[in-house]
């Protein structure tokens, strides 16, 4: 009986990282160049293993980012403390196993597709029975492709969910299950963005300001424009998130984004996308037409945002501030009211503040000991950050001008009986405005003011103090 130490044999995709190289690929390559699509069919009528080397040769991945399985790296560092060889063993390309065994270090051989052969299923189990014989090596895969490489193998380990264990349990007997963090209703919810529905409330703006807010056929309108809105807003985030992938990876927080970190698989986002989408355009086919064209802006902005604007300096700050202003017209166009200018300067100055406050609290949180340091994906230098606070803090206290234009204007004696103590709204805005500059210059500022603020007490009461005085002054 020979002595020799068994052989590890690791899977990648879906085993040692959480997510799937091939779809990485097709989503970086697409990002890159949209018409490489129409080139795709006569690559996959090549086979498989020449589509995956034309998706690798163009997508220019960073593998160090990838989410790698704990519990896969510690089977593997456990063997080799046991003086085990180990070896990846990949249906993904040559050209991107490599650089992962060379990024790890920790195997002593690699074998992966190579442009003619694609290494799955019955191609990979032949190769291994070839090198270490029937019962030679240990595997740990994920997948029903692995079942043949499994028929062979010594010992079977598979990452799975407890539910996935029997079905693949044909003519094998799994060893060990090893069970990641996958799923859930939560992980969906995250990846949907719920918390960020906060800023859809912005379309009741228009009704509150009516005065109509008891009107009931106009709540259920703004309800399913709001629903509507979210969803809508939802793709958006969907897209964002997986055309962000390597940008997030490297975020200290958003790698936690369950693409990111590959607790939903990126295959289940692109096949989300479209059906949140189908359903936007099912839901706007019973609204007003004027809010169907405002939705279709937000869509056709957030989408040139996702792309393209977020990398400009200034024009990404502009964008948001008018993204949030649009939540406001939306709000005016399901029910047919004119959005009024004192509002819409309002809107964009504060949400300038605003967004410019969300760049200047990841700057301050993007390497401090490093002033050139650039902002991943964004297009600007740490060194940036005190120009940021002046302009923001500029254009949020230029709102708080507005609204004191607007309070001594003509429209304001038609709705309000006692304006004077609209007066008031003036100093909470101020002090409001101050606060939360005051929060993001001390380190304390999450990356989005808006989260921020429903969770922040001072927000909260300001927020209350000011429809105090909003109801009072009626």
């Amino acid at each position: 009986m020979s002595d020799k130490p068994v052989t590890l044999v690791v899977d990648l995709d879906g085993t040692l990282i959480h997510t799937d190289l091939m779809v990485e690929c097709l989503l970086a390559v697409l990002k890159q160049n949209l018409l490489l699509l129409l080139l795709m069919p006569l690559w996959l009528l090549r086979g498989r293993a020449s589509f995956k080397r034309e998706l690798a040769q163009r997508a220019h991945l960073d593998v160090t980012s990838l989410p790698y399985n704990d519990l896969v790296l510690d089977c593997i560092h456990s063997a080799r403390g046991e003086g085990r060889p180990v070896m990846l063993s990949t249906g993904s390309d040559e050209l991107l196993a490599n650089p992962v065994a060379e990024h790890l270090k920790v195997f002593d051989l690699v074998q992966a597709s190579d442009g003619l052969r694609n290494l799955t299923g019955e191609n990979k189990r032949d190769a291994l029975t070839e090198l270490y014989g029937e019962g030679g090596f240990d595997y740990i895969g994920n997948s029903s492709a692995d079942i043949p490489v499994w028929s062979r193998a010594r010992e079977c380990v598979a990452v799975c969910q407890p539910s996935e264990r029997s079905r693949l349990e044909k003519g094998i007997t799994l060893d060990r299950v090893l069970v990641p963090a996958r799923g859930g209703i939560k992980r969906w919810l995250k990846a949907l963005r719920i918390h960020q529905w906060l800023k859809n409330l912005l379309l009741f703006v228009p009704l509150l300001l009516s005065h109509n807010y008891g009107a009931t056929p106009l709540i259920v309108s703004v309800l399913l424009a709001f629903v509507t809105f979210s969803l809508c807003s939802s793709t958006v985030y969907v897209l964002n998130d997986l055309l962000d992938l390597p940008h997030d990876r490297r975020h200290p927080s958003k790698c936690q984004r369950p693409f990111a970190s590959g607790e939903l698989p990126v295959l289940s986002g692109l096949m989300l996308a479209p059906v949140l989408m189908i359903t936007v355009i099912a839901l706007l086919s019973v609204q007003p037409a004027a809010f169907a064209q405002v939705t279709a802006i937000y869509f056709v902005i957030t989408c040139g945002y996702s792309l393209v604007l977020k990398r400009i300096a200034i024009v990404d700050v502009l964008t948001l501030a008018g993204l949030y202003t649009l939540r406001i017209i939306a709000g005016g166009a399901v029910l047919g009211i004119a959005v009024s200018f004192w509002l819409l300067a309002f809107s964009m100055f504060i949400f300038m503040s605003l967004a410019l406050l969300k760049r200047y609290a990841e700057l301050l949180e993007n390497s401090p000991e490093e002033p050139l340091a650039r902002l991943s994906g964004r297009g600007y230098a740490r060194s940036d950050a005190g120009f940021l606070a002046a302009l923001g803090a500029a254009s949020g206290y230029s709102s708080v001008v507005v609204m004191a234009m607007y309070i001594n204007s003509d429209i304001v004696i038609q709705l309000y009986s006692a304006r004077d103590l609209l007066w008031f709204v003036c100093p909470v805005l101020l002090f409001w405005i101050s606060h939360m500059w005051f929060a993001a210059h001390r380190g304390v500022m999450h990356d989005d003011p808006i989260i921020f603020a429903v969770k922040d007490m001072v927000s909260l009461v300001s927020a209350a103090g000011l429809g105090i005085l909003f109801y009072l002054a009626l």
